[in-house]
């Protein structure tokens, strides 16, 4: 007979103690450690009782992927290029930001081009579930449909020849093996849940998506060794306000971990937007002081995003810094390289900072952007209307280069722009934009200066 002990394990992280504690002192969350039952640890495995491995060398013949186009061009985009049979894709993101939403879309449109797909959820009941498919407009589509928690029910129905092609389960979190004395939701029951669908997946060659949890630092929730038994894991990223929503891939075996798709949620569901850049624009109006248009990467996907920063006088102590899509500690350091390296006083000052649309921005690339934002808000001084901004600046207040030069620029053509505020060294031939060089970050300021003083001169 099986004995079984006790252990303590943290549910944002997966830590294990011997005892109970408040706080873990891995990830510093508290109450956060519950009492799991775990099978005893089998105390060793007699050597030569396996069988042995057949070896073969790196030079051999490669199975190319079959992959099944979903029909939704942004998640085939973000998957490298669609579905692998076999695979197992894990999505995360906020409660409420759509990946019940994003998945219903994509069966539906797998099952109208002929694949046989299962949506199970453990979270709605199937009425709530055909709700939302007719909100969607998809109620007429061949999906199956179940409410169901139990992994050993799942298998009993799908381990078989006529098994479905693609299945969603909604969430990891809701599901539970009945040997695995925890409750649904615990690092034992997701970890073990996770392993018996993905073999399942493995066996009958099924595309499997996963729903998954989030923690409030972003991260998915459970054992991040349920990151590391899956193909593929998304995280579907967005802000409440706005209507954007960004798909992007931080692990993919099947295709790469740059690329990220663009939707946008409205009342019929999720749209895919096919010029990012043409629609984070479109509420730009006039020449206005704080604003800079940054020519940035997504991936292999130019997009033009705007920069918005407000300066204002402060008689705090410790003024204020708001940032909204872009790193708060990068904005300390452009903060620093202004005041220190072009004598433009900044300690004083309350300074706010938002990327326009909803979308991070994580590329050092921006911080050319960055501070021309922030002199245009200081000066008052606009940049001119069709000019886009891109460069690193490094703390001696250089401009370095960047890489993709040439396709920020071409966007950035296409869409009307005559002028670009680059790095110095930049040569890019082929392209009719005006390119102003900007070697050092004084440079910049030096051109909000002369136009200050041409606009005093005028009047």
């Amino acid at each position: 007979m099986v004995k079984t002990r006790s252990q303590f394990v943290c549910q944002s992280c997966g830590s294990v103690y011997t005892k109970w504690s408040g706080k873990c002192e891995a990830c510093g969350e508290w109450n956060t450690i519950t009492e799991e039952a775990v099978d005893a640890t089998p105390k060793g495995m007699t050597v030569g009782k396996g069988r042995a491995l057949e070896l073969v060398t790196l030079s051999g013949t490669i199975e190319e992927l079959a992959r099944r186009t979903t029909g939704m061009l942004e998640l085939d985009r973000v998957l490298g290029g669609g579905l692998v049979a076999g695979s197992a894709i894990l999505i995360g993101g906020d409660p409420g930001i759509g990946k019940s939403t994003l998945l219903l879309q994509a069966v539906a449109a797998l099952a109208k081009s002929g694949l046989k797909t299962v949506y199970i959820s453990g979270e709605e009941s199937v009425s709530q579930v055909r709700l939302r498919a007719q909100r969607l407009g998809h109620d007429k589509a061949e999906v199956e449909l179940a409410s169901a928690t139990s992994v050993r029910d799942i298998i009993s129905s799908f381990d078989r020849p006529d098994a479905p092609d693609v299945l969603v389960i909604d969430s990891i979190q809701t599901m539970y093996v009945d040997n695995v004395e925890s409750a649904p939701g615990t690092v034992s029951q997701v970890r073990a849940a996770s392993h018996e669908l993905i073999k399942l997946a493995k066996k009958r060659s099924i595309a499997l998506f996963l729903v998954g949890h989030v923690t409030k630092d972003g991260q998915i929730a459970g054992p991040r060794v349920l990151e590391h038994m899956v193909d593929t894991v998304l995280y579907f990223e967005g802000e409440r306000g706005h209507q954007f929503r960004i798909l992007r891939a931080v692990k993919n075996r099947f295709g790469g971990t740059d690329e990220i798709g663009v939707f946008e949620m409205g009342d019929g569901g999720l749209s895919e937007v096919t010029n990012p850049s043409a629609l984070f624009l479109s509420e730009r109006e006039g020449e206005i002081s704080g604003s800079a248009v940054f020519a940035g990467m997504e991936g292999s996907r130019p997009m033009l995003l705007e920069v918005q920063a407000l300066v204002n006088t402060s008689g705090m102590a410790n003024p204020r810094r708001a940032v909204v899509g872009w790193d708060s500690a990068r904005l300390s350091m452009i903060l620093a390289v202004l005041e220190s390296r072009c004598g433009i006083q900044m300690s004083d000052k309350e300074v706010y900072l938002n990327v326009a649309g909803g979308l991070k921005v994580s590329e050092p690339a921006a911080d050319l952007a960055v501070a021309a934002a922030l002199v245009s808000a200081l000066t008052h001084m606009p940049l001119p209307l069709r000019t886009v901004v891109f460069g690193e600046i490094g703390l001696s207040g250089e401009v370095r280069q960047v890489g993709r030069t040439e396709p920020r620029l071409k966007e950035a053509e296409k869409l009307g722009f005559e002028k670009a505020y680059l790095p110095g060294k930049t040569k890019i031939k082929g392209v009719q934009i005006g390119m102003h060089a900007i070697h050092h970050v004084d440079d910049l300021v030096a051109l909000f200066r002369s136009s200050a003083r041409k606009v005093a001169a005028e009047s």
